[in-house]
């Protein structure tokens, strides 16, 4: 196999989006547990920062500087959260919220299969171009265009 072709990006039916869910929902589960953790925690370390001096007499700076180290480690997870997603195919949209795309084809066209933590499976899809909100639910017997995609 070529290295061009290893790096074409995969391209998923309804069924494998839905085959896929168990793995793709315990990391996107993961995720976004983490993602709010971090937020939440680097908007309460820049509070506390707010204003501070850091000096060296600071008796709480070493702590502060644990705080930051544990933050840094915990980004890196998060990072390979997401290139774990990727590694399957999925592109992460919004780790917040546990947003993901799956690349797929309709009619020859590139359209993207959407799913969202607290989905049972995949049952959105939409264009490149339309985002979240340009969701369209998957109808059986429909093709994408008017309303939904043939399953």
């Amino acid at each position: 196999m070529s290295e061009a072709r290893d790096k074409r990006p995969k391209v998923f039916s309804v069924e494998q989006a839905n085959a896929a869910l168990p793995l793709v929902r315990a990391i996107a589960t993961d995720l976004a547990e983490l993602a709010r953790e971090v937020l939440e925690r680097k908007e309460r370390l820049t509070h506390l920062l707010n204003g501070r001096e850091r000096e060296r007499s600071d008796p709480y700076r070493s702590e502060l500087a644990e705080v930051e180290a544990e933050l840094e480690r915990d980004n890196e997870r998060l990072h390979e959260y997401v290139q774990e997603l990727r590694d399957l195919g999925v592109e992460p949209k919004n780790v917040l919220e546990g947003l993901l795309d799956f690349p797929s084809v309709v009619d020859g066209r590139q359209v993207y299969l959407c799913w969202k933590l607290g989905e049972p499976e995949v049952q959105y899809w939409h264009e490149l171009d339309a985002g979240f909100l340009g969701r369209q639910p998957l109808i059986a017997g429909s093709v994408g265009g008017n309303g939904g995609m043939l399953l």
